[in-house]
């Protein structure tokens, strides 16, 4: 387990380096082929003792991390306003000290390892002859597909709205679930990957990595509800129509009647 560790550390280590480049690459890109790269390495290491279910599992992440770290390059590059947005939410400072970014670099490589420990976990059982009892990977790998579709169909969704009127707020299709629901998709899919470990985490030190990673990205994405909360005030926020809308659905979890987070200010990252 620890050297399968130690090989995605420093497979993470460098995929995640084009944060270098630029500061929000840790984040996108860095991120999303991290998450690509870790799912092909387990895939390797553990493919003497590989079932099909897991498999699938990795096949999820493997799609999951390719489209989300190559959608976001190339809304970067095809929309000018994206910088834009990027600066208003003020996560690209490129003067911040060599030590700040590091620390910035570290901390993403871990919370990437501790994302896709559970899975990491269920197949080093396999690997060791212990039988991991399969219904958690059944039910985490139905969660995992459904947030990749989710996501993947408010990215869609999105885009086509924007190109029919790129001034106004989202508030068709699955964005009448929820205001986030990409967010959304991005917590259904990391709960999938948590539940498929639950059955062969053994250790403390098991269920404080697998928890680390879950409540992690759980926190980065109501973080990232808050600053798109934020920011669609900005935009929006004298237009009746869209003050209607916020007023009526959830901001992240539906049925949830939490219709704004733009008051906790712990909510930063």
């Amino acid at each position: 387990m620890l050297k399968t560790l130690l090989i995605l550390t420093v497979l993470t280590l460098a995929i995640s380096s084009v944060g270098w480049k630029k500061m929000v690459y840790f984040f996108s890109l860095g991120y999303g082929y991290s998450v690509a790269g870790i799912s092909v390495a387990l895939g390797v290491l553990y493919w003497q003792s590989l079932t099909w279910y897991m498999a699938a599992v990795l096949l999820v992440l493997f799609l999951y991390g390719v489209r989300l770290a190559t959608y976001l390059l190339v809304r970067e590059l095809k929309r000018p306003e994206y910088v834009k947005t990027v600066s208003f939410d003020q996560v690209n400072k490129e003067d911040r000290p060599v030590f700040a970014l590091f620390m910035i670099w570290i901390s993403c490589v871990i919370l990437y390892i501790c994302q896709t420990f559970p899975v990491t976990a269920h197949l080093n059982a396999l690997a060791d002859g212990a039988m991991p009892d399969p219904v958690w990977a059944y039910v985490g790998l139905g969660f995992a597909a459904v947030g990749f579709l989710l996501e993947t169909v408010a990215d869609q969704q999105k885009n086509a709205a924007k190109k029919t009127d790129t001034k106004r707020w989202v508030d068709t299709g699955v964005y009448r679930l929820v205001r986030c629901p990409n967010y959304l998709g991005e917590i259904l899919m990391w709960l999938g990957v948590f539940l498929c470990g639950v059955p062969a985490m053994g250790t403390w030190w098991h269920w404080t990595l697998a928890i680390l990673g879950f409540v992690g990205i759980t926190y980065v994405m109501f973080s990232g509800a808050r600053r798109l909360e934020l920011r669609q005030d900005h935009n929006y926020g004298d237009n009746p129509a869209y003050q209607a809308y916020k007023k009526r659905v959830p901001i992240l979890l539906p049925f949830v009647p939490l219709y704004s987070v733009k008051d906790y200010t712990w909510l930063k990252g």
